[in-house]
């Protein structure tokens, strides 16, 4: 009788490891919470969180989503092209997704520097309270993301990158809370 041997890895190791998806699912439930937290908030004064979200510029947070998005296109790319063994074209996708999240960035900054000029800090009320924690603990994960990726993409000119997934997974998480941040803080409240 012929045994055939299975292999598990992909089912009990996913891409980066058992750990870096913890981290993921932590993050996801951390965002979550928050959310959730902001969304109850708004029922004490619906008004003010109205009012407050007027505020933002919801132009700003399409445009980041497109950002995001189109960056998060490119890392399938990417990941798809050093499957193929193809470095050059992993390489320049795995470019054009660092600058998604630069531009992100870029243009993030320019709307904190708006709020911060409008005097619509922290401390303005509950609703920009939560928008700078939500916003900026998003930008933490988004300046995370760019070293991950700045790591393989130095590692895949030396041909030495081991999980260019675990990079992409992390990648797609900052998308995933970002479609969770934008339309809730932009759009609804």
């Amino acid at each position: 009788m012929e045994t055939t041997k299975i292999d598990y890895k992909n089912i009990y190791y996913p891409p980066g490891g058992i750990l870096l998806w913890i981290v993921i699912i932590l993050e996801l439930i951390t965002f979550g919470i928050a959310l959730i937290a902001l969304v109850y908030s708004s029922k004490d004064n619906p008004e003010l969180y109205h009012n407050s979200r007027l505020m933002l510029n919801a132009s700003y947070g399409a445009i980041n989503t497109v950002f995001l998005l189109t960056s998060g296109f490119f890392m399938a790319t990417t990941v798809h092209y050093f499957k193929k063994q193809k470095l050059s074209k992993a390489s320049f996708y795995l470019k054009l997704t660092m600058a998604g999240g630069v531009l992100f960035l870029i243009l993030k900054s320019l709307e904190y520097y708006h709020k911060i000029d409008a005097g619509l800090g922290l401390d303005y009320n509950i609703f920009f309270t939560f928008y700078w924690l939500l916003t900026g603990f998003h930008v933490i994960h988004v300046l995370v993301g760019l070293v991950i990726l700045s790591y393989f993409y130095f590692s895949l000119k030396n041909q030495k990158l081991e999980d260019i997934e675990a990079g992409a997974a992390f990648w797609h998480m900052c998308d995933l809370i970002w479609l969770l941040l934008f339309p809730i803080i932009y759009l609804i409240l």
